[in-house]
């Protein structure tokens, strides 16, 4: 297994960026699945006051510690400006989520001093991995990429 990503999935107290009032976005799931699996779950979106009963923050900085860890699940573009702010707030572990990742992330992610785990599902290593995610997990295995 990457090591990266299992010593991330142990963190059991994570931001996580790209969650969506609508609830329609991939974030939205993974917050609710790894509540689920037992994380203390902070959202941050700059406009909601809350998600799926969930308080939110408007920024990384209002977590003031709170957070080890951030996942991220935004637009590609958005990635750089919110690994500078994840720096800035003391978190330095960070998922980017498959969709999420771009050499201009990585790039910054470096530069920054940041541990990031890229290009992976959280859902398919933090905790008790079920379902589809088992599912993949376990053909990824087959061919080394987990």
């Amino acid at each position: 297994m990457n090591q990266k990503a299992a010593e991330f999935a142990m963190i059991k107290n994570l931001a996580i960026a790209g969650v969506s009032r609508s609830g329609n976005k991939f974030g939205n799931a993974i917050l609710k699945e790894l509540v689920k699996r037992g994380y203390q779950m902070f959202p941050v979106h700059h406009e909601a006051d809350s998600i799926d009963g969930h308080k939110c923050y408007r920024s990384l900085s209002e977590l003031k510690g709170s957070a080890e860890g951030l996942i991220v699940c935004v637009k590609p573009e958005k990635v750089p400006a919110l690994l500078e702010e994840s720096a800035q707030s003391g978190i330095k572990k960070v998922w980017i989520q498959q969709g999420a990742s771009s050499a201009a992330a990585a790039s910054k992610a470096a530069s920054l001093g940041l541990e990031v785990v890229d290009g992976k599902c959280i859902l398919m290593y933090a905790g008790d991995v079920r379902g589809i995610h088992k599912f993949h997990r376990t053909v990824a295995g087959w061919f080394g990429r987990v």
